[in-house]
Protein backbone atom coordinates (compact mmCIF):
# COMPACT_ATOMS: atom_id res chain seq x y z
CA UNK A 1 0.00 0.00 0.00
CA UNK A 2 2.87 2.73 0.71
CA UNK A 3 4.40 1.95 -2.87
CA UNK A 4 0.80 2.71 -3.96
CA UNK A 5 0.14 5.95 -1.91
CA UNK A 6 3.72 7.01 -3.13
CA UNK A 7 2.45 6.44 -6.68
CA UNK A 8 -0.57 8.75 -6.03
CA UNK A 9 1.69 11.56 -4.18
CA UNK A 10 4.27 11.38 -7.16
CA UNK A 11 1.69 11.52 -10.38
CA UNK A 12 -0.81 14.18 -8.54
CA UNK A 13 1.60 16.16 -7.32
CA UNK A 14 2.85 16.55 -11.42
CA UNK A 15 -0.64 16.48 -12.35
CA UNK A 16 -1.25 20.18 -10.54
CA UNK A 17 1.23 21.78 -12.92
CA UNK A 18 -0.40 20.14 -15.78
CA UNK A 19 1.43 17.24 -16.61
CA UNK A 20 -1.51 14.49 -16.81
CA UNK A 21 -1.48 11.60 -13.60
CA UNK A 22 -3.37 9.37 -16.63
CA UNK A 23 0.20 8.85 -18.45
CA UNK A 24 2.15 8.92 -15.92
CA UNK A 25 0.07 6.04 -13.46
CA UNK A 26 -0.64 4.02 -16.66
CA UNK A 27 3.48 3.78 -16.75
CA UNK A 28 4.25 2.51 -13.37
CA UNK A 29 0.85 0.20 -12.73
CA UNK A 30 2.31 -1.22 -16.98
CA UNK A 31 5.88 -1.38 -15.88
CA UNK A 32 5.48 -2.87 -12.31
CA UNK A 33 2.50 -4.93 -12.99
CA UNK A 34 0.51 -4.06 -10.06
CA UNK A 35 -2.94 -4.88 -12.27
CA UNK A 36 -4.28 -6.46 -15.09
CA UNK A 37 -4.52 -4.09 -17.85
CA UNK A 38 -8.56 -4.36 -18.00
CA UNK A 39 -8.57 -2.47 -14.47
CA UNK A 40 -6.16 0.43 -15.47
CA UNK A 41 -9.01 2.78 -16.80
CA UNK A 42 -11.53 2.00 -13.97
CA UNK A 43 -8.61 2.50 -11.44
CA UNK A 44 -7.04 5.89 -13.25
CA UNK A 45 -10.84 7.08 -12.88
CA UNK A 46 -11.48 6.00 -9.19
CA UNK A 47 -7.99 6.47 -7.60
CA UNK A 48 -7.49 9.89 -9.01
CA UNK A 49 -10.93 11.63 -8.58
CA UNK A 50 -10.33 12.75 -5.15
CA UNK A 51 -7.24 14.53 -6.12
CA UNK A 52 -8.21 15.95 -9.17
CA UNK A 53 -11.62 17.79 -6.79
CA UNK A 54 -9.06 19.39 -4.60
CA UNK A 55 -7.26 20.43 -7.69
CA UNK A 56 -9.99 21.79 -8.91
CA UNK A 57 -11.18 23.76 -6.15
CA UNK A 58 -7.96 25.67 -5.88
CA UNK A 59 -7.44 26.81 -9.59
CA UNK A 60 -11.49 27.93 -10.05
CA UNK A 61 -11.03 30.31 -6.85
CA UNK A 62 -7.56 31.42 -8.27
CA UNK A 63 -8.18 31.85 -12.02
CA UNK A 64 -10.39 34.15 -14.04
CA UNK A 65 -12.54 32.31 -16.34
CA UNK A 66 -16.07 32.63 -17.97
CA UNK A 67 -18.95 30.82 -15.52
CA UNK A 68 -21.08 29.94 -18.59
CA UNK A 69 -18.25 28.68 -20.27
CA UNK A 70 -16.88 26.47 -17.39
CA UNK A 71 -20.03 25.20 -16.70
CA UNK A 72 -21.02 24.34 -19.69
CA UNK A 73 -17.95 22.26 -20.37
CA UNK A 74 -18.04 20.85 -17.15
CA UNK A 75 -21.29 19.49 -18.19
CA UNK A 76 -20.19 18.53 -21.25
CA UNK A 77 -17.56 16.62 -19.89
CA UNK A 78 -19.46 14.21 -17.55
CA UNK A 79 -22.19 13.76 -20.44
CA UNK A 80 -19.48 11.67 -22.58
CA UNK A 81 -17.98 10.42 -19.04
CA UNK A 82 -21.40 8.82 -18.20
CA UNK A 83 -22.10 7.05 -22.09
CA UNK A 84 -18.16 5.85 -21.67
CA UNK A 85 -18.44 4.26 -18.16
CA UNK A 86 -22.02 2.33 -19.85
CA UNK A 87 -19.67 0.95 -22.34
CA UNK A 88 -16.60 0.13 -20.28
CA UNK A 89 -17.56 -3.01 -18.80
CA UNK A 90 -18.48 -4.36 -21.90
CA UNK A 91 -15.52 -3.51 -23.46
CA UNK A 92 -12.60 -6.16 -24.08
CA UNK A 93 -9.29 -5.81 -22.73
CA UNK A 94 -7.87 -5.53 -26.33
CA UNK A 95 -9.57 -2.65 -26.77
CA UNK A 96 -8.80 -1.06 -23.76
CA UNK A 97 -5.13 -1.85 -24.68
CA UNK A 98 -5.67 0.21 -28.14
CA UNK A 99 -7.01 2.73 -26.25
CA UNK A 100 -4.43 3.20 -23.58
CA UNK A 101 -1.42 2.64 -26.18
CA UNK A 102 -3.11 5.71 -28.42
CA UNK A 103 -3.41 7.39 -25.57
CA UNK A 104 -0.21 7.25 -24.41
CA UNK A 105 1.49 8.10 -27.79
CA UNK A 106 -0.74 10.80 -28.12
CA UNK A 107 0.27 12.62 -24.49
CA UNK A 108 3.99 11.40 -25.22
CA UNK A 109 3.72 13.80 -28.69
CA UNK A 110 2.07 16.49 -26.88
CA UNK A 111 4.65 16.44 -24.69
CA UNK A 112 7.58 17.05 -27.55
CA UNK A 113 4.92 19.73 -29.25
CA UNK A 114 4.61 21.84 -26.32
CA UNK A 115 8.03 22.19 -25.63
CA UNK A 116 9.44 22.40 -28.70
CA UNK A 117 6.33 25.42 -29.13
CA UNK A 118 4.48 23.91 -31.77
CA UNK A 119 0.93 23.79 -30.31
CA UNK A 120 -1.38 26.66 -30.04
CA UNK A 121 -0.60 29.37 -27.36
CA UNK A 122 -3.56 30.44 -27.24
CA UNK A 123 -5.70 34.04 -27.40
CA UNK A 124 -6.63 36.65 -24.43
CA UNK A 125 -10.01 35.74 -24.05
CA UNK A 126 -11.43 33.91 -20.50
CA UNK A 127 -15.04 32.79 -22.30
CA UNK A 128 -16.22 31.49 -25.44
CA UNK A 129 -19.78 32.10 -27.42
CA UNK A 130 -21.75 31.20 -30.16
CA UNK A 131 -19.92 28.52 -32.58
CA UNK A 132 -16.99 28.77 -30.64
CA UNK A 133 -18.96 27.60 -27.32
CA UNK A 134 -20.74 24.78 -29.06
CA UNK A 135 -17.71 23.31 -30.80
CA UNK A 136 -16.08 23.73 -26.97
CA UNK A 137 -18.84 21.52 -25.72
CA UNK A 138 -19.27 19.10 -28.18
CA UNK A 139 -15.32 18.20 -27.75
CA UNK A 140 -15.80 18.01 -24.22
CA UNK A 141 -18.49 15.02 -24.66
CA UNK A 142 -15.98 13.37 -26.52
CA UNK A 143 -13.00 13.83 -24.23
CA UNK A 144 -15.02 12.93 -21.28
CA UNK A 145 -16.12 9.57 -22.76
CA UNK A 146 -12.28 8.58 -23.88
CA UNK A 147 -11.45 9.79 -20.57
CA UNK A 148 -13.34 6.83 -19.28
CA UNK A 149 -11.14 4.59 -21.06
CA UNK A 150 -7.58 5.71 -19.77
CA UNK A 151 -7.64 8.88 -22.96
CA UNK A 152 -6.66 11.80 -20.48
CA UNK A 153 -8.66 15.07 -20.89
CA UNK A 154 -5.63 17.60 -19.80
CA UNK A 155 -3.88 17.85 -22.97
CA UNK A 156 -6.66 17.50 -25.64
CA UNK A 157 -8.67 20.03 -23.19
CA UNK A 158 -6.15 22.54 -23.19
CA UNK A 159 -5.14 22.24 -26.97
CA UNK A 160 -8.50 22.56 -27.35
CA UNK A 161 -9.84 25.56 -25.88
CA UNK A 162 -6.22 27.21 -26.95
CA UNK A 163 -7.62 26.93 -30.81
CA UNK A 164 -10.34 28.72 -29.91
CA UNK A 165 -8.71 31.54 -28.82
CA UNK A 166 -8.81 31.35 -24.96
CA UNK A 167 -6.16 32.07 -22.98
CA UNK A 168 -4.06 28.67 -22.08
CA UNK A 169 -4.40 29.57 -18.35
CA UNK A 170 -8.04 28.91 -18.59
CA UNK A 171 -7.97 25.76 -19.55
CA UNK A 172 -6.75 24.65 -16.10
CA UNK A 173 -10.04 25.45 -14.29
CA UNK A 174 -11.52 23.68 -16.96
CA UNK A 175 -9.70 21.06 -17.76
CA UNK A 176 -9.74 20.48 -13.84
CA UNK A 177 -13.38 21.23 -12.85
CA UNK A 178 -14.17 18.51 -15.96
CA UNK A 179 -12.28 16.09 -14.36
CA UNK A 180 -13.43 16.81 -11.02
CA UNK A 181 -17.21 16.21 -11.59
CA UNK A 182 -16.62 13.64 -14.45
CA UNK A 183 -14.40 11.22 -12.51
CA UNK A 184 -16.88 10.99 -9.55
CA UNK A 185 -19.86 10.13 -12.41
CA UNK A 186 -17.40 7.87 -13.63
CA UNK A 187 -16.33 6.30 -10.77
CA UNK A 188 -19.92 5.47 -9.35
CA UNK A 189 -20.49 3.24 -12.47
CA UNK A 190 -17.05 1.35 -12.29
CA UNK A 191 -16.94 1.03 -8.70
CA UNK A 192 -20.91 -1.31 -9.03
CA UNK A 193 -18.63 -2.84 -12.12
CA UNK A 194 -15.85 -3.65 -9.85
CA UNK A 195 -13.76 -2.85 -13.21
CA UNK A 196 -10.53 -1.20 -11.22
CA UNK A 197 -8.24 -2.40 -8.36
CA UNK A 198 -9.45 -1.28 -5.19
CA UNK A 199 -5.54 -1.26 -3.13
CA UNK A 200 -4.49 0.53 -5.98
CA UNK A 201 -6.73 3.35 -6.22
CA UNK A 202 -7.33 3.82 -2.49
CA UNK A 203 -3.26 4.34 -2.41
CA UNK A 204 -3.72 6.39 -5.21
CA UNK A 205 -6.28 8.99 -3.77
CA UNK A 206 -4.16 8.87 -0.17
CA UNK A 207 -1.05 10.25 -1.81
CA UNK A 208 -2.78 12.43 -4.47
CA UNK A 209 -4.46 14.62 -2.05
CA UNK A 210 -1.74 15.95 0.49
CA UNK A 211 0.45 16.21 -2.73
CA UNK A 212 -2.36 18.74 -4.80
CA UNK A 213 -2.04 21.10 -1.86
CA UNK A 214 1.65 20.94 -1.70
CA UNK A 215 2.23 21.81 -5.13
CA UNK A 216 -1.00 24.44 -5.28
CA UNK A 217 -0.51 26.25 -2.47
CA UNK A 218 3.19 25.61 -1.75
CA UNK A 219 5.64 25.51 -4.94
CA UNK A 220 5.16 28.21 -7.04
CA UNK A 221 7.18 26.73 -10.27
CA UNK A 222 8.51 23.57 -11.87
CA UNK A 223 10.89 22.73 -14.74
CA UNK A 224 7.77 21.37 -16.57
CA UNK A 225 9.86 21.55 -19.32
CA UNK A 226 12.10 19.07 -18.20
CA UNK A 227 9.50 16.70 -16.61
CA UNK A 228 7.74 17.08 -20.07
CA UNK A 229 10.77 15.42 -21.76
CA UNK A 230 11.54 12.99 -19.12
CA UNK A 231 7.58 11.72 -19.68
CA UNK A 232 8.32 11.24 -22.95
CA UNK A 233 9.43 7.66 -21.98
CA UNK A 234 5.34 6.88 -22.10
CA UNK A 235 5.35 6.96 -25.96
CA UNK A 236 7.39 3.55 -25.49
CA UNK A 237 5.02 2.10 -23.25
CA UNK A 238 2.14 3.22 -25.26
CA UNK A 239 3.92 1.64 -28.66
CA UNK A 240 4.44 -1.91 -25.89
CA UNK A 241 0.24 -1.53 -25.56
CA UNK A 242 -0.37 -1.58 -28.99
CA UNK A 243 2.02 -4.15 -29.56
CA UNK A 244 0.59 -6.37 -27.61
CA UNK A 245 -2.91 -5.83 -28.42
CA UNK A 246 -1.82 -6.93 -31.72
CA UNK A 247 -0.74 -9.37 -30.75
CA UNK A 248 -3.62 -10.72 -29.14
CA UNK A 249 -5.75 -10.18 -32.37
CA UNK A 250 -3.38 -12.68 -34.44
Amino acid sequence: MAGYVTLGAITNFFDTFGIGSFATTTVALKSFRLTDDRNIPGTLIVGHALPVFAQAAVFIAAVKVDRVTLTLMIVAAVVGAWLGAMLLPKTSVRVIRLCIGLALLVASAMMVLTNLGWLPLGGDATGLTGVRLAAAVGGNVLLGMLMVFGVGLYGPCMILVSLLGMNTAAAFPIMMGSCAVLMPVSAARIIRSSAFDRSVAIGLAAGGVPAVLVAALVVRSLPTMILRWIVVVVGYLGCRFLKTARRQST
